[in-house]
């Protein structure tokens, strides 16, 4: 249901797809962990934008290829110009970008993790806001992390340093309600869900 899709940097007109970690063999390929759920950003040739570590602007690369490695959660690449283990090296820890005008479409039951986060939870019976989305887990299916909301802390003026969390499967009969117009998701957790997570 959500997608990792190109979570950071929107902010500057630029979506970061992922970060290279290292090389792969010496002719030029190297790893790249992937910050997106599409693999086409990574499969399909043609230009992507470098951000170097001493750099604010990206500059644009061509790919030329690509392929996801199963179970290691990465893809291997090859960039234009980049020929050898040295010039992998001094490309590690660099950003791959897109423009933020190139993101894709999502279908219907997709989010956005980037969107989700901060949307406040409530259960949808009672109308009790339970908390606040503080990040997505991947699993077999999706988890919503939720902070919960302590009201009774607060009437009492204490916070607890740590505040608990909760982790809700984001499928759609426990999660039927994501409005991101209004800005809040609604859940029907199955009895003792909240308590096992508790």
């Amino acid at each position: 249901m959500t997608n990792r899709v190109d979570a950071k940097k929107e902010e500057f007109e630029w979506l970061e797809i992922g970060t290279i970690v290292a090389p792969q063999g010496l002719d030029g390929q190297m790893r790249v962990y992937p910050d997106t759920d599409f693999p086409e950003r990574f499969e399909v040739p043609g230009t992507r934008w470098l951000l170097r570590l001493d750099e604010t602007e990206p500059q644009p690369v061509e790919l030329l290829s690509g392929r996801y490695v199963q179970g290691k959660n990465l893809y291997i690449i090859e960039l234009d110009g980049v020929e050898n283990r040295d010039q992998v090296e001094e490309l590690r820890g660099c950003k791959l970008m897109v423009p933020a005008s190139d993101r894709p479409q999502l279908g219907e039951d997709e989010y956005r993790v980037v969107d989700l986060i901060g949307l406040p939870v409530f259960i949808q019976e009672s109308g009790e806001l339970l908390g606040t989305v503080v990040d997505v887990l991947p699993a077999g299916n999706d988890l919503l992390e939720v902070q919960l909301h302590s009201s009774k802390d607060e009437e009492h003026g204490t916070r607890n340093k740590r505040q608990k969390t909760v982790l809700i499967p984001f499928v759609k009969a426990i999660v039927p309600i994501v409005d991101l117009e209004v800005g809040r998701i609604e859940i029907t957790p199955p009895a003792g869900l909240l308590e096992i997570n508790d």
